[in-house]
């Protein structure tokens, strides 16, 4: 098997085992199993399983980022785009999602999987090797969405945000299911962005509520 094949069939198995079983829970063992190679070749190509993590993130956030910041350069460039249209930023942000994974739709619903299970399985190195890898385009988001919600504290913000990815997470991750309970309760299909479609006035109208006092 040539590197490039190996190292594709051992991120295709880290990926599908994650997202099944969970980080603690898949052993290198499993994953060398699953892609018919030897431990070393995991070595060779990634190092260490914390490693094969990143790579397996870094398979989708690369493209999502690289996809993200050419749409904010975009952005910057249109005299009259509004800073404070918060619907336009995040309909900015879930094209671009569904943009980098136009080759395989199935990707971004593995993505909202592994990245909730990195939310409650402690892998805090991720959030290391995002802030590090991809941070200044991220930041570069995070003003523009500070800017369309000024009344907001950095607290309050910072909640909701996390509230507003944990809501993503959730519609993505099931959003097979939830095509098919609207196709039997609506009587029509539903694909992926019109699910986001419906998700994004509940996102923004969760950032923009008023504060308790």
């Amino acid at each position: 098997m040539a590197q490039k094949e190996t190292a594709r069939s051992i991120l295709d198995a880290a990926e599908e085992l994650f997202s099944e079983r969970g980080f603690a829970e898949t052993s290198l063992r499993n994953i060398t199993t699953k892609a018919d190679v030897n431990l070393a070749a995991v070595n060779y190509h990634f190092g260490s399983k914390k490693a094969l993590i990143q790579a397996v993130f870094a398979r989708f956030l690369t493209p999502f980022v690289a996809e993200l910041d050419t749409a904010l350069n975009d952005w910057t460039k249109n005299k009259d785009a509004d800073p404070t249209d918060l619907m336009a930023l995040l309909r900015l942000l879930s094209d671009t999602a569904l943009r980098s994974g136009a080759e395989r739709p199935e990707r971004l619903r593995i993505f909202m999987r592994l990245l909730g299970l990195a939310y409650s399985q402690g892998q805090g190195h991720l959030r290391r090797f995002i802030r590090v890898e991809y941070g200044q385009v991220f930041r570069r988001y995070s003003e523009l969405l500070s800017e369309a919600t000024p009344e907001l504290s950095h607290e309050d913000r910072f909640w909701r945000f996390h509230f507003m990815l944990g809501a993503t997470m959730f519609t993505l991750n099931g959003v097979d299911s939830l095509s098919a309970m609207a196709e039997h309760d609506l009587g029509k299909a539903t694909t992926t962005p019109d699910v986001i479609e419906q998700l994004l006035p509940f996102l923004a109208s969760g950032l923009q509520s008023p504060v308790g006092s």
